[in-house]
Formats: C-alpha cells, sequence, structure tokens
C-alpha cells in the first residue's frame, strides 16, 4: 500500500490539471478507469450500459496532455514520478487480474 497521487491536465491549457490522492497504486489505476468511464457518459449521455476495450482506454490515455503519478517511497520517504507508459501497465496488470477473477 503507497499512497499514490494522480496528476492530470485533460487539455493544453495549464487550468485544466487537476489531482487526487489514492491509498494505493492499485485504486489510482482504478480512478484512471472511472475517469474514462466518466468521459464516456458525458459523451454518450443516453447509453445506459457503457463498454471498452483496453485499446480504447488506453487511446484516452494517449490523448490527454499530461497524466502521471507519484507513488510514495516508504524507504527514502519521497514520492517517485511515474509516466504515461508505467500507468498503462499497472492498468493493463490491473485489469488482466480482474479479467482472470471472472472467468
Amino acid at each position: 500500500m503507497s499512497h499514490t497521487i494522480l496528476l492530470v491536465q485533460p487539455g493544453n491549457r495549464p487550468e485544466t490539471r487537476t489531482f487526487s490522492d489514492y491509498e494505493s497504486v492499485n485504486e489510482c489505476m482504478e480512478g484512471v478507469c472511472k475517469i474514462y468511464e466518466e468521459h464516456l457518459k458525458k459523451r454518450n449521455p443516453n447509453t445506459p450500459t457503457i463498454t471498452y476495450d483496453i485499446s480504447q482506454l488506453f487511446d484516452f490515455v494517449d490523448q490527454l496532455t499530461d497524466i502521471s503519478c507519484l507513488v510514495y517511497q516508504k524507504s527514502t520517504n519521497t514520492y517517485a514520478p511515474y509516466n504515461k507508459e508505467w500507468i498503462k501497465e499497472k492498468i493493463y496488470v490491473l485489469l488482466r487480474r480482474a479479467a482472470g477473477h471472472n472467468e
């Protein structure tokens, strides 16, 4: 369990920047999925169920101006930065694990 801060800048303007914090990396990756799901709901307000695949989620992450994570490192008492590619890798592992539990 490492405290994780998610930094997101969806648009080019600095005022679109937001951050949220989570108790763990996995919670943070679930948060990224929720951001995408909210984005889909806004674009498709009349669709009762939203479905997507991982490539669509990754395309969304890629089109964000910036997204990164700061993950607390207990050993050094600091936060380490991680980029889009790391986030996509962690989401992939999380969703693969979730899919494995559903089979």
